[in-house]
């Protein structure tokens, strides 16, 4: 405003800002969305098919928590979608790392080609496996014009760079050639795959919930891209990995954040489970409704047990990470079951299991017979295996009671969650997302884009010396 009044003095002007604009064009163009934006794959089913139907149905690309889920589960799912879906090609599905069940990731890669997944995201692998290089060279052919077509498009969340390169390279020969010599490759999808990257996306992951290492995304992400550039020059690819960045994003300043680091797309996950669609129970959202940006922790993760890896969790109203971290520590301290001491069985028999400890194994066989006896071989040759089946089965029920909602096992819910939450909750407060029946996915997912392209915008008025603030500048609305 002038002095005195009489009008507004004009500053100066800059073109209009979208938020279709951000990120890499190429990833619109590529998977037919509208923005540079994914609602990541939740795992045990939390990121539903509904939430997957309601992304795509918007214009953008989701994936479906396969994680923790037996194969007739994947497979109804992918039913549903390919058949609710038909020939839309921006959704896909999760293949988890299964260290453990080696034979679970070649089903899940057999059912995302029966039903032509056209998108499979991976995560937590910290090598290549075979079916990993399978799913993504399956089908690899040329058009007319000699370059490659791809059936499957590969999204490799990683958040180290010795991982992140296996991805950004081509297939390793030795996977390729032995996948060549078993007939699950040809001769053309082995040569066509030594001359393309394994994944076409790549995401950065920060200090998210689940699995993370916690890092930093201004630190991973240009290491990450600058990566990605070495690799690209080495092979000489016609089309360059794109890399995304995930983790810690719960509100528009950390949206921009990521795309002015460089982040060719985003990937949201934590803020995702208070959405409408979420596949998780109401109390857990209320719960998440509650938290700040220090209610989490990290605690052991169920299907990584063994190894020592960890999952972030939500700590506040839960105490599910001081107990999984009590079995971890009873684990490493004792050969089986027999030898753990009677005080200390006493308390998880009654505190954790609510079952005596032979009981506990007869349930834990019967759900192995399902779904690998070779773990009930092994662990009746190995008490110690034994033991980790036992105390897995807590950790992974632990995560079922949350989405169910058991009431009486509430002290023990598992809620994968990072510090985003805190900023989310802080983010919304007041406005309409604020209330749970307007909490849908698309509304997440299209104000922290709408709100990432004002602070962008802003950011480009400070660089010309106009003096606004970028915090608070926009507050969440319903979009159309």
């Amino acid at each position: 405003m002038r002095p005195g009044g009489g009008g507004f003095e004009a500053l100066g002007s800059l073109p209009a800002m979208y938020p279709e604009w951000l990120g890499d064009p190429t990833f619109a163009s590529t998977h037919r969305v509208r923005f540079p934006y994914i609602a990541g794959e939740m795992a045990n089913g939390i990121s539903t098919t509904r939430m997957v139907v309601a992304m795509a149905r918007a214009g953008m690309l989701s994936f479906f928590g396969a994680g923790g889920l037996g194969a007739a589960r994947v497979e109804a799912a992918l039913r549903e979608l390919s058949e609710t879906l038909r020939s839309s090609p921006n959704w896909g599905v999760n293949l988890l790392h299964s260290p453990n069940e080696p034979g679970y990731e070649d089903r899940v890669v057999d059912l995302v080609h029966h039903h032509g997944v056209v998108n499979v995201s991976v995560s937590a692998f910290m090598d290549l496996t075979p079916a990993v290089v399978r799913c993504a060279a399956t089908g690899l052919h040329t058009d007319p014009e000699g370059r490659i077509v791809r059936r499957t498009r590969l999204f490799a969340k990683v958040s180290r760079p010795e991982v992140a390169e296996k991805f950004m390279s081509p297939a390793p020969d030795e996977l390729l050639r032995a996948l060549l010599e078993q007939g699950r490759l040809t001769a053309d999808e082995v040569s066509l795959a030594r001359r393309i990257p394994l994944a076409t996306d790549v995401t950065v992951e920060a200090d998210s919930g689940g699995h993370t290492d916690n890092r930093p995304l201004t630190v991973i992400l240009p290491a990450m891209l600058a990566l990605r550039d070495t690799l690209s020059r080495r092979h000489g690819y016609a089309e360059r990995v794109r890399v995304g960045a995930a983790g810690g994003l719960g509100d528009p300043l950390a949206v921009a954040s990521a795309f002015a680091c460089g982040a060719d797309y985003v990937v949201t996950g934590t803020v995702n489970q208070r959405s409408v669609e979420a596949g998780t129970s109401d109390e857990v959202k209320r719960l998440l409704a509650e938290a700040d940006l220090a209610d989490v922790t990290m605690a052991p993760a169920s299907d990584m047990f063994e190894y020592g890896i960890k999952v972030q969790v939500l700590r506040r109203g839960t105490m599910y990470a001081n107990r999984a971290a009590g079995l971890y520590e009873a684990y490493c301290r004792y050969d089986s079951l027999e030898r753990i001491p009677t005080g200390v069985r006493d308390r998880m028999e009654r505190d954790l299991l609510r079952a005596g400890f032979d009981e506990a194994w007869a349930a834990t066989r019967r759900y192995w017979a399902d779904r690998d006896p070779d773990q009930i071989a092994v662990a009746e040759r190995d008490p110690k295996h034994r033991m980790a089946l036992v105390f897995r089965s807590y950790l992974g029920q632990a995560s079922r009671w949350a989405i169910t909602g058991e009431p009486s096992r509430r002290a023990d819910y598992q809620v994968w969650c990072g510090p985003a939450i805190g900023s989310f909750n802080r983010w919304v407060a007041g406005s309409p997302l604020a209330e749970q029946q307007h909490c849908t996915v698309v509304q997440i997912a299209r104000n922290l884009m709408e709100g990432a392209a004002v602070v962008t915008r802003t950011h480009q008025l400070r660089s010309y010396g106009v003096r606004v603030s970028c915090a608070g500048n926009y507050v969440p609305r319903l979009l159309s």
